[in-house]
């Protein structure tokens, strides 16, 4: 499969991350809000698009966090942005296509906490630790070991 490169905004407000719900072949999952690059678009443009397009605010890039390249993707490229949005207040797209509909369930404001270890996994992939706060609240970790068991 060809895989095209993406863009995802890590967008905060009040310690908590903007997340959008995904149902896809019958698992959910949360994450940022993004996705491809369409031709002739830079990743920053992209990424605002999407926001606009999933969460239905506007937003302006802080600075660029990091680019990955997942491992099931071949060259493709994901890049991430944080973004502020001031006081907007988020909300699903109302112009999503029908296929988006199927997918995109719910835009939510979610604290580290409250999302799972997998989606918590792809945040720190995505550039989060580049947040000072998430940062800084990393560094006073403890040493304890927190690793999901087996199930």
């Amino acid at each position: 499969m060809n895989y095209r490169s993406g863009a995802l905004c890590v967008v905060i407000r009040d310690s908590k991350i903007l997340m959008v719900k995904h149902n896809r072949g019958g698992k959910q999952y949360y994450t940022l809000p993004g996705a491809g690059i369409e031709p002739g678009e830079t990743p920053e443009q992209a990424a605002l698009r999407e926001l606009w397009e999933e969460c239905s605010v506007s937003g302006k890039i802080i600075k660029k966090l990091g680019a990955y390249h997942p491992p099931y993707s071949g060259d493709t490229t994901i890049h991430s942005f944080h973004v502020d949005i001031d006081n907007q207040t988020p909300k699903l797209g109302e112009n999503l296509t029908a296929a988006e509909k199927e997918v995109l369930k719910e835009v939510r404001w979610m604290a580290l906490n409250e999302i799972c270890e997998r989606d918590r996994a792809f945040l720190w992939s995505a550039g989060l630790m580049g947040v000072q706060a998430y940062f800084d609240e990393v560094t006073h970790w403890n040493n304890d070991i927190s690793y999901p068991g087996k199930r």
